[in-house]
């Protein structure tokens, strides 16, 4: 289980790259322009993604500074937020790398930013969640970007196995 993790981790750093790679081909306007996802534009999709994962990883972690709603803007240009998307690549990529199996099969408890509940769960099925979270984010700045008639990207997992992650097909 910690091998697949620690694929997923640096797969979603591949991925994140290709995406921010298209993004910065846009103009000021096609970033900011409500394009239908749910958090409507590029930016604030993007936005979203590096504040979800900074509040999954203040969860899991104990440590870094986490947003308190789900749309907050931590940065309104892409330069800076592809530099924090980067570094918040790296940090779960070394996070994950800390992890043993006695790590991923303990709960952790937290209070969603959504609702005033307690939620106990497992440190796996958490961390599925969040890689789980961000390719679903993904998909929807791949529609924001083919919207605008810019190339689809192949973000498959598949294709990441195929090039940049050719290390984790062995056994």
């Amino acid at each position: 289980m910690l091998k697949q993790y620690r694929m997923f981790a640096d797969y979603n750093r591949w991925a994140n790259d290709i995406v921010y790679t298209a993004a910065a081909e846009l103009t000021g306007d096609e970033f900011q322009a409500d394009r239908g996802a749910f958090f409507g534009s590029m930016q604030r999709t993007l936005n979203h993604i590096l504040v979800a994962d900074r509040i999954w990883m203040k969860r899991f972690s104990g440590t870094g500074n986490a947003p308190t709603s789900l749309d907050h803007i931590l940065h309104a240009d892409l330069p800076s937020l592809t530099e924090a998307r980067r570094a918040e690549d790296q940090r779960i990529i070394t996070w994950v790398d800390t992890l043993d199996d006695a790590a991923i099969a303990a709960d952790f408890t937290y209070t969603p930013v959504t609702v005033s509940t307690v939620i106990t769960q497992s440190l796996w099925s958490g961390l599925s969640h969040v890689f789980n979270h961000q390719t679903h984010h993904r998909g929807q700045c791949h529609m924001i970007l083919t919207g605008l008639g810019k190339p689809s990207l192949s973000l498959d997992l598949a294709y990441y196995l195929r090039s940049d992650g050719k290390r984790w097909l062995g056994a």
